[in-house]
């Protein structure tokens, strides 16, 4: 495929594909990772990439490269405007802590106090300690939680979101969880509390007074001329789609517009910037006050990740079909850089790039050391512990209905499944760790939500509690190439060992 397109391609047409709008002479300092995005593209076959880099309240180099619209030759530029994916996290959060600055929200109370009608169910734990901060940092008990939807079917609020799968499914504060979930109800906090839709009050209270005229919640029609389109791994064009939970993913912006939003969050005073959140409030905000899988911690919207150079980093990332967003700060040096792109991508490959970048600018900065032997290493072949062996029978609760489930664990290491009236299914890459027994299998829950996609897979995350296990079997619909029939619903499932 990669192949055909660039034989169709004369040299002067991949000069075009490879340019700029924003002109930089070739031996400037970032010329090197020029080439590096360059060779990174042709390698993948990623329409384009922009990039922006930022230190002091200035812009020191933003970058267009390849098409934004490969059939209209529509060319990549800083103020091209892509869906942002799970960067749109501290936007939301910066959001939220407008509220906080002015009084209307707590932090450490129940988000139940902020959300209306609407109310999360705690199927274990306390409801009460499932406060915004928890929600924020990920461990107030909620679960991922995935769901896209074409242009012209009905996307439903985020309220009956919430109804359907916001149960509490692990104790609050005791995991971490990433959660689209628990960013869905911020948004829905900041609706509730402000009075206002979501989308408006973002609009005027965050982006219109840090000079962010290339962002929205959601596709902005008025954007229309300047939004990326989304390719697939085939290069064929994504049909539009968007997310039910908009403040965890579903906002638009430029690298251009996030180096002003990154101004903010590093402190810089810029003078057609309005300083919307104290300094106490962007610290607060980058605070870790919980611990990711990967060991870094998560504040307020942001991963926070301390180097071993001393070169503290707060960032995020998104991955949607069609779409790749790396957003990195360092708050001590006051550097911003983003990346985005109009292809589902490789954090390896951008977290590259802008490590390119961050090396230039930071000459004391060292690579981070990866233990190879460790991600080579091969993983012991599932043994269940004599806790587990046996037969366990229980309950997925679904919002239509309640669905048997039954679980046997074999000597040899083999787990058998039977879910509602399917067949017995063998699950696969069975772990057990911490306690935690997670799998796959085939199988299907039957809602309305899972029938609209066709899928039969799900994963299993259940917690060991002595002769109980509980906790969530996920329906999932990963896609196909040319797909974006992708989703991940999360339902509360507890079994009793018989």
């Amino acid at each position: 495929m990669r192949a055909r397109h660039a034989a169709l391609l004369s040299a002067s047409a991949l000069a075009l594909h490879f340019g700029s709008a924003v002109a930089a002479p070739a031996t400037d300092r970032f010329s090197a990772v020029r080439e590096h995005i360059r060779a990174e593209m042709t390698k993948a076959g990623t329409p384009s990439v922009a990039i922006s880099v930022a230190q002091h309240g200035k812009i020191l180099w933003e970058e267009g490269f390849g098409w934004a619209d490969r059939e209209n030759r529509v060319p990549a530029t800083p103020h091209t405007v892509y869906l942002l994916a799970s960067t749109s996290k501290p936007i939301t959060a910066t959001g939220l802590m407008v509220l906080v600055e002015a009084g209307k929200v707590e932090l450490d109370r129940p988000i139940d106090d902020y959300l209306g009608p609407v109310r999360l169910q705690a199927r274990i734990g306390d409801a009460t300690q499932a406060t915004v901060r928890r929600v924020a940092n990920h461990t107030a008990g909620l679960p991922m939680h995935h769901q896209i939807f074409y242009s012209g079917e009905p996307r439903p609020a985020i309220g009956t979101t919430l109804q359907h799968y916001g149960n509490l499914i692990t104790a609050p504060g005791e995991r971490f969880e990433y959660s689209n979930l628990g960013y869905g109800a911020l948004e829905a906090v900041i609706a509730q509390v402000s009075e206002q839709p979501f989308d408006e009050f973002m609009r005027a209270r965050v982006f219109a007074k840090l000079g962010m005229t290339h962002t929205s919640v959601g596709r902005d029609d008025a954007l229309k001329d300047y939004i990326a389109v989304a390719y697939d791994d085939t290069d064929a064009r994504i049909p539009l789609y968007s997310v039910d939970t908009l403040g965890a993913g579903g906002m638009y912006s430029s690298v251009h517009d996030l180096a002003r939003f990154g101004m903010l969050h590093l402190q810089d005073r810029v003078a057609d910037q309005a300083r919307i959140l104290s300094d106490a409030s962007l610290v607060e905000m980058h605070r870790p006050t919980s611990r990711h899988y990967s060991g870094q911690g998560y504040g307020i919207g942001w991963a926070v990740r301390p180097r071993a150079d001393g070169y503290s980093e707060v960032s995020h990332g998104g991955n949607l079909p069609g779409v790749h967003s790396i957003y990195r700060l360092v708050p001590s040096e006051h550097i911003v850089v983003s990346l985005l792109s109009n292809k589902s991508g490789d954090f390896d490959i951008s977290d590259g790039i802008v490590d390119e970048v961050l090396k230039i600018l930071l000459p004391k900065r060292k690579a981070d050391q990866e233990s190879e032997e460790e991600a080579a290493a091969p993983k012991p072949a599932f043994t269940p512990p004599p806790a587990l062996l046996g037969r366990w029978s229980g309950t997925v609760h679904t919002y239509q209905s309640e669905v048997p489930i039954t679980l046997e664990f074999l000597e040899c290491g083999q787990v058998h499944a039977k879910i509602g009236s399917e067949f017995t299914a063998l699950v696969s890459d069975v772990k057990f760790e911490d306690g935690w027994l997670s799998g796959n299998v085939i199988g299907s829950l039957g809602t309305d939500d899972i029938r609209r996609r066709h899928s039969n897979a799900l994963s299993l995350s259940l917690k060991l509690r002595g002769t109980v296990m509980n906790g969530g079997v996920a329906a999932q619909a990963r896609g196909l190439p040319g797909s974006i029939d992708s989703y991940l619903l999360t339902h509360w499932t507890t079994l009793k060992k018989l």
